[in-house]
């Protein structure tokens, strides 16, 4: 496999764009996930598996389209179109069905904000992952950071203000836990199983296999509607086009130049990015409790996300 697919990113690379730029603007695409979901009033494999689904018209050809680009810029220069290993993507897309699945019921059962905070224990545990597959070193600004971010993103889920209480906060816990492991796992596997300058191609053959998880999850659980309405598909359209597409090729370009620790940090915006939007979009107006989360979360992460920008690796070296 391609060097750089290996190689441990220890800092930000000089590009076009920041790639933490990247993985915020795909982390604020995503905190519009929750606020969807609901509006569409879907089950969780419904809501998981037509987002995937909807989205792969979009995802597909891109895919397609960076393929073709990637092979004509190495045929100029005489070069080999690095590989990268498709199926470490395909077990990455499974997971990341389980975890939207997982997730969304997790919602249903101990509350957004709670599971908000569940689910970002992903912070701690891709970071792990990476340190014991690839041996990539943890940042001593990351594990300073860590404590701050999870108890600002259990300020900004409303755990201050009685946020907590469920009817099933016990199977509520479970699937947050279990949609964290999840979703730690493919972030990982997108990133060791993409080829350099990979975004789109890979996060559309993931979509593909999170439709395949989730369908079948959904149809042991509560079950999929294949005919949810046309309300419901509108909103679980727009669920596919900006939380899909828009936010994993963004979140996927950022992740794949940036170290596991940072781009981690960087995704626990997502819950601040909820609050915010639920405020403009629903009219859910954040406590000052919440309001101080966010303020925590965003400090903690500009922290955690400081890294020494180094010129970018000749393309000999980054493949």
């Amino acid at each position: 496999m391609p060097a750089a697919t290996t190689a441990t990113p220890s800092t930000t690379r000089r590009g076009p764009l920041d790639p933490r730029l990247l993985a915020v603007a795909g982390s604020l695409c995503i905190a519009l996930s929750p606020i969807l979901i609901a509006l569409s009033g879907t089950s969780p494999g419904t809501a998981t598996t037509f987002r995937c689904l909807l989205g792969l018209p979009v995802l597909v050809p891109m895919g397609l389209l960076e393929r073709r680009r990637r092979r004509r810029v190495r045929a100029a220069v005489g070069e080999e179109v690095p590989r990268g290993r498709p199926w470490l993507i395909v077990v990455g897309g499974l997971l990341l069905g389980l975890d939207m699945t997982l997730w969304t019921g997790a919602i249903h059962a101990v509350g957004a904000g709670v599971s908000t905070v569940l689910v970002n224990v992903q912070v701690v545990i891709l970071p792990l992952l990476a340190f014991l597959v690839i041996g990539e070193r943890v940042r001593a600004s990351f594990l300073l950071a860590v404590p701050v971010m999870l108890g600002g993103v259990a300020l900004a889920g409303g755990l201050a203000d009685g946020g907590g209480g469920a009817a099933h906060p016990v199977l509520g816990t479970v699937l947050a836990l279990m949609a964290a492991f999840a979703y730690a796992g493919y972030l990982l596997l997108l990133r060791l199983g993409s080829a350099p300058g990979e975004k789109s191609g890979p996060v559309a053959l993931a979509t593909a296999a999170a439709a395949v998880s989730a369908f079948v999850l959904g149809s042991l659980w509560e079950g999929v509607d294949l005919t949810p309405g046309w309300e419901a598909l509108g909103w679980l359209a727009l669920l596919a086009l900006v939380g899909q597409c828009m936010g994993w090729v963004l979140i996927a370009g950022g992740m794949a130049r940036l170290p596991s620790s940072t781009g981690a940090s960087i995704l626990l915006l997502q819950p601040v990015g909820a609050v915010l939007l639920g405020m403009l979009v629903l009219g859910q107006f954040p406590t000052t409790w919440q309001l101080a989360g966010c303020a925590v979360v965003i400090g903690a992460v500009a922290f955690a996300a400081r890294t020494r920008a180094e010129p970018a690796p000749t393309e000999a070296a980054a493949t």
